[in-house]
């Protein structure tokens, strides 16, 4: 059994799914056992837990984790001192960035922020809502909300500031987005010790280029073709301008095989045009991890 571990904290709720799913492209087996919060994992060097990414900023801090995921808006919720080592643009329904936004009914006499001057706000970001508020210097009644934001207005709040990555759920409960407070994404975070052991930091290092690696690939596919060099031109031609191939000559010196990464959605409109410039044996396949 190894002797060095690395405390990881997974967010529970809406992100977990997601996480999962990352994890696993990034060639980790994450298991999880209802109502355990110490999910398993495919790698005897690191220990999980699952915790809500609106606490895992503090746990991170106070050293009871290593490090963790969790988004940003929640690290200056919690006005954490941890260290964010990387980005992670991934959420439960995009990978679009998470917008906290101010609303309103759509009836409302609200129309800018000045208009929030002694009206009272509903959310679960009040100190970020607050510093938001000052710094358009307007003074208003900042509630925390323990859920259901959405339907708080007008009856128990004036406006909500809440999470949106769509806006469906604001459209469906009739509300308008006044203003954006703020744009978060998913990031990892490390307690600023565990950040300078060596071993630690290697350990999260590595991970870290593994899941930017599977995020990478989403959405990718890679395409290989067998092409005499008289056509090697038009092929080229027809690919991705932003995409460079890798060309390698075959046992026929009149033919060269070419190797490339591009979108999943571009390929059905090119492979066709491919064929006729003369490429042949073409071969589209999926892709794991894209490391740089």
């Amino acid at each position: 059994m190894t002797s060095r571990i690395l405390k990881l904290g997974l967010p529970a709720g809406s992100l977990q799914e997601a996480t999962a799913r990352l994890f696993a492209a990034a060639g980790y087996k994450l298991s999880f056992t209802t109502r355990s919060y110490y999910p398993s994992i495919d790698d005897p060097e690191i220990e999980c837990t699952l915790v809500r990414a609106q606490e895992m900023p503090r746990y991170v801090q106070d050293g009871s984790f290593d490090c963790g995921l969790t988004g940003h808006d929640w690290v200056q919720e919690n006005g954490a001192d941890v260290e964010e080592l990387a980005e992670l643009v991934f959420s439960k329904a995009s990978r679009r960035p998470v917008r906290w936004v101010l609303a309103v009914p759509n009836d409302s006499p609200i129309r800018e922020v000045k208009d929030l001057e002694g009206k009272r706000i509903a959310t679960e970001i009040v100190n970020l809502t607050r510093r938001w508020l000052s710094s358009q210097g307007v003074t208003a009644t900042v509630e925390f909300s323990w859920g259901a934001t959405e339907v708080k207005p007008p009856r128990l709040a004036d406006a909500i500031v809440e999470a949106t990555e769509t806006g469906s759920s604001l459209r469906a409960n009739n509300l308008r987005i006044v203003a954006e407070v703020l744009q978060s994404t998913t990031r990892f975070i490390a307690n600023r010790s565990a950040a300078k052991d060596p071993w630690k930091r290697q350990k999260m290092d590595d991970l870290i280029l593994m899941l930017r690696g599977a995020m990478a690939a989403e959405g990718q596919v890679g395409l290989m073709m067998n092409v005499r060099r008289v056509d090697l031109p038009a092929v080229i031609a027809i690919l991705p301008a932003l995409k460079k191939p890798t060309i390698a000559s075959l046992s026929d010196e009149d033919w060269v095989a070419v190797n490339t990464v591009l979108d999943e959605d571009t390929v059905r409109h090119i492979v066709p045009s491919l064929k006729k410039a003369g490429a042949s044996g073409i071969v589209e396949y999926p892709l794991n991890k894209i490391i740089d």
